[in-house]
């Protein structure tokens, strides 16, 4: 080998020796890419605008990180769905399931998941007993106290109330409504009507029709409470279609920008009370986990009153929040 020769396989070597070098990342580098965390999330009903914007929110928390990578499901509102979404992401080992269940009838099918050593994160809606991670919400009896609070104020402590409650088999549709009936306790409120809705806009409509129809009087009903917005503000577009809607006022839960907020700044509602989806604390709380810390058993959100007074300004905080 002549020396020309020589130097141009010593040259080689050395090439080799960097790209090996370059290309080598001994294990727990920062250069080394995170372990998937795998999240099975299962919505109870993608139908309602709460709800869609949960899973918007969920999603995009979610793609802030590489590492997360997210199933999505949509129950479609029936109960056997949503059971056989939780027995997927077990069958399929999840990291982590979030969930914002139906109703209560889910509680079994949690607690088998979380028995499994999955630990489940359940949102917004509660389950019975305690076989869960931790459960993320708003305090609906907060809320349905200061609802009861407010119409109380602005009915001057007397009037006739329609009340369009959520689904009966939801712990929230009951923690909406009895601090509600406990609030105006005492005063000359009086619930001249009351429905369950089931959370559904086109069903509140049809209940508040029900409504204008037993109290056919000018004047007969005084306030709407909507356990949801979409309810409130269908309840309103009935009225309007009677042409009774300056005589009574409409209040709603959720405050979304779009919806209940934009809804108050219009003046077709007169108060909303925000209920926050948690779908940021559900992601953050699903990486807690997933470091090995313990995460709280429940996580409280707080809540806001919009109404026209306050809207431009982000509305108030309501009890602790």
């Amino acid at each position: 080998m002549n020396r020309r020769m020589f130097a141009a396989a010593l040259a080689g070597v050395a090439a080799l020796a960097v790209g090996l070098g370059a290309a080598y990342q001994p294990a727990g580098d920062k250069g080394k890419a995170a372990k998937p965390i795998r999240i099975g999330y299962s919505q109870c009903n993608r139908g309602e605008p709460w709800r869609e914007q949960m899973d918007k929110d969920i999603k995009a928390n979610a793609e802030k990180h590489p590492e997360i990578k997210l199933q999505m499901r949509d129950a479609q509102n029936e109960v056997q769905r949503q059971i056989s979404h939780v027995q997927e992401f077990v069958a399929s080992k999840m990291d982590v399931i979030i969930i914002s269940p139906k109703d209560t009838s889910l509680t079994k099918v949690v607690s088998e998941a979380y028995k499994a050593g999955i630990p489940v994160i359940v949102l917004d809606r509660k389950v019975e007993g305690e076989d869960y991670t931790t459960f993320i919400g708003a305090d609906n009896r907060v809320i349905g106290a200061a609802v009861g609070k407010w119409a109380k104020e602005n009915l001057k402590g007397k009037g006739n109330v329609v009340e369009l409650k959520g689904l009966g088999t939801t712990i929230a549709a009951k923690d909406r409504s009895e601090p509600f009936h406990d609030a105006i306790k005492g005063t000359d409120i009086k619930i001249v009507y009351e429905a369950d809705m089931e959370w559904l806009g086109d069903k509140a409509r049809e209940k508040m029709q029900a409504a204008l129809a037993t109290n056919p009087e000018a004047g007969s009903i005084n306030l709407v409470y909507g356990a949801n917005d979409p309810a409130a503000i269908a309840a309103y577009y009935a009225a309007k279609d009677a042409g009774r809607e300056k005589e009574m006022l409409f209040v709603g839960v959720d405050a979304l920008p779009h919806e209940g907020i934009e809804a108050v700044r219009t003046g077709i509602l007169n108060a909303t009370f925000q209920y926050p989806n948690g779908a940021d604390v559900a992601i953050d709380t699903a990486l807690t986990i997933m470091k090995g810390e313990t995460a709280p058993k429940t996580i409280t959100l707080g809540t806001r009153l919009f109404t026209k007074d306050n809207v431009a300004s982000g509305g108030e905080a309501v009890g602790n929040s």
